[in-house]
């Protein structure tokens, strides 16, 4: 029985690992693709754009105020996922705590003398 455990526990190590590596190649393609996207991208709009801020105009070209856009739109992202990730770390914290008072809760009403034990 405990042969098959550890096969268990080993495969789903194996399993965690090519997770990890699938992962790793679908980020790989993902990135390429993109990349490859902005190429055919730049590629086929040469012209200008005129954005009109609220003190001046300027006049990127397209392929470049589209990378500005998107960069600035990736910052946006990973601000957000940040402040979510902060929530999710302080909401760990506090049930943390909360385990911790009642694991010693339970130990000291398992603790506790049984009187009915005739």
């Amino acid at each position: 029985m405990s042969g098959s455990t550890k096969a268990g526990i080993s495969r789903s190590r194996a399993d965690v690992a090519a997770v990890k590596m699938l992962k790793r190649i679908a980020v790989i393609i993902l990135v390429a693709i993109i990349f490859a996207a902005m190429l055919v991208f730049t590629y086929h709009n040469k012209g200008t754009v005129d954005i009109d801020l609220i003190l001046m105009t300027v006049s990127p070209s397209v392929p470049v105020a589209f990378t500005i856009a998107f960069a600035i739109g990736w910052l946006f992202g990973i601000l957000c996922m940040g402040a979510w990730a902060l929530r999710l770390i302080n909401q760990r914290r506090s049930l943390r705590r909360l385990l911790r008072v009642s694991e010693s809760e339970v130990t000291s009403l398992r603790n506790l003398p049984l009187d009915d034990a005739d």
